[in-house]
């Protein structure tokens, strides 16, 4: 029997305000001493009284109304009861049965076509406190609690179970982290914990409503780690029905290190939070005049600047997806254009070349050292240098790779770097003729075997030529005086 794999995925983003959801203790807690920015509040001490973040609930109400959701009219806080360890108060302020917005969707890319993906709510509430696990010297295990992100507003995104493959629930995330970005709302950081995914899977036999029971898979935090994931506990899950077990309603939790699920605990109902309006906190009442002015400052978004680097620099759809789908690397592209170097290029063309780099070589390390591109010790100056010195030949592509290597693990100057390595294009029509006439002395054979008609031999004597000159000397001067030189010879 074949199975179809149903998911549905709940994404929790920190929001970019400046100060907690329910206290004005500095939400950017990265990187201070633990159990630094607390107060009362955050603490959850007896008697005190949390105020509303209107920043936070501006941030999504801009988020739901770019995925296509109903804001609602009215809306309102409510107490989750749960007993965890990281929950000061013992609840936890959330939104149950009246949030911010409802009913939109997100349209993702599958195979070269558009598919809709049904969202469920977007709603706030505030984020935990993070548990440190530690092993003393004599291995005795004990957790300690850093109090600095408890309170942090915290945007929850809820899909529909819609989502049929782990490469559509990657694909989801990659579009919704690039719209919040974009938005400037959450950093997206899945690394740092400020993005965060639990995904809901279950399987039913094709062509069959008939679900099997659901599971709930935490604690990945990359795209990598959810696909991965998400592949591991469809096929577990296939297993066991195809044997005819009966599946755990749990939360399992993703081992990146073992490559497999590991039950957690058993998965909570709502009925088993306890769900009461905070008595603390006053409704919401979203007035329709101050929704439509948030509107009205909603940035250009990932899918309408694809379609402007099409139509406006001749891209291609491909690669206009992939400059766009991070705001930092479209930034980055338009930055370089805007600089107008390599000099005397159209900027189509320059917008072309500018692309193939940024998405082979830049990238590439990007990839390789998990850094974004804002982060790069390359600046938009430096880049563009080098561009232009490889687009009047002062530089060799092959040497210009090389070079921008040392670039962007050093910060340094291309100049700086081509004059210490000695890596300037030769182009000295001269020079290049005399270390040919040498390269055709040394490989008579080669010679006479291009002169027999066996024109694959230019081929070898290119590569000589460039061998003898460590890959500086300028390719087409060289082609063109082989050929020349053979002819005539």
């Amino acid at each position: 029997m074949n199975f179809e794999t149903v998911i549905g995925l709940e994404v929790h983003a920190q929001l970019l305000t400046k100060s907690k959801m329910f206290c004005r203790c500095n939400a950017d807690y990265a990187d201070t001493p633990p159990n630094t920015h607390v107060c009362p509040v955050c603490l959850g001490m007896p008697g005190v009284l949390p105020t509303i973040n209107q920043q936070a609930i501006e941030y999504t109400i801009m988020t739901a109304l770019t995925l296509n959701c109903t804001i609602s009219e009215h809306s309102k806080f409510d107490r989750k009861n749960y007993p965890y360890p990281d929950l000061m108060k013992g609840y936890q302020i959330s939104q149950y049965d009246s949030p911010i917005s409802r009913n939109g969707w997100l349209a993702i890319g599958v195979n070269g076509e558009t598919k809709r993906i049904g969202i469920t709510r977007v709603h706030l509430e505030e984020d935990v406190a993070k548990l440190i696990h530690r092993t003393s010297a004599h291995s005795e295990s004990y957790s300690l609690v850093d109090v600095n992100r408890s309170g942090v507003p915290l945007m929850e995104i809820v899909s529909e179970p819609d989502l049929r493959s782990p490469e559509e629930a990657r694909q989801y995330l990659i579009k919704l982290r690039s719209i919040l970005q974009y938005l400037g709302v959450s950093t997206g950081n899945m690394e740092e914990g400020s993005f965060r995914c639990d995904a809901n899977i279950s399987v039913r036999p094709e062509n069959s409503q008939d679900l099997k029971t659901k599971v709930e898979v935490k604690n990945m935090n990359s795209f990598r780690a959810v696909y991965r994931a998400l592949e591991y506990e469809a096929e577990r899950q296939r297993k066991v029905a195809i044997e005819g077990k009966r599946l755990v309603q749990e939360t399992r939790g993703w081992v990146e290190e073992q490559g497999k699920t590991v039950p957690q605990r058993s998965k909570e109902y709502a009925h088993d939070y306890r769900y009461f309006p905070e008595p603390d906190l006053p409704p919401l009442v979203l007035n329709r005049e101050w929704v439509e002015q948030i509107r009205s400052t909603l940035p250009e978004l990932p899918d309408v600047r694809r379609d402007r680097f099409v139509a406006q620099y001749d891209l291609s759809l491909y690669d206009a997806n992939l400059l766009t789908s991070s705001k930092a690397m479209a930034d980055y592209f338009e930055a370089c254009l805007r600089t107008e170097i390599p000099v005397g290029l159209p900027v189509v063309k320059r917008a072309k070349m500018v692309a193939n780099w940024l998405l082979s070589e830049f990238n590439r390390l990007l990839n390789a050292t998990n850094t974004e591109i804002n982060e790069s010790k390359v600046s938009v100056e430096q880049f563009c240098q080098l561009l232009d010195l490889t687009h009047n030949d002062s530089i060799s592509s092959a040497s210009a790779k090389m070079v921008f290597e040392e670039m962007f693990n050093t910060g340094k100057q291309a100049t700086d770097i081509i004059a210490k390595q000695g890596l300037n294009q030769i182009s000295d029509t001269q020079e290049i003729k005399s270390i040919i006439n040498d390269v055709l002395s040394s490989n008579a054979q080669a010679v006479a075997d291009y002169k027999a008609g066996k024109k694959q031999s230019l081929t070898f004597l290119v590569g000589q030529v460039m061998r003898a000159t460590k890959g500086r000397a300028n390719p087409k001067l060289v082609n063109e005086e082989l050929k020349r030189m053979l002819e005539e010879g």
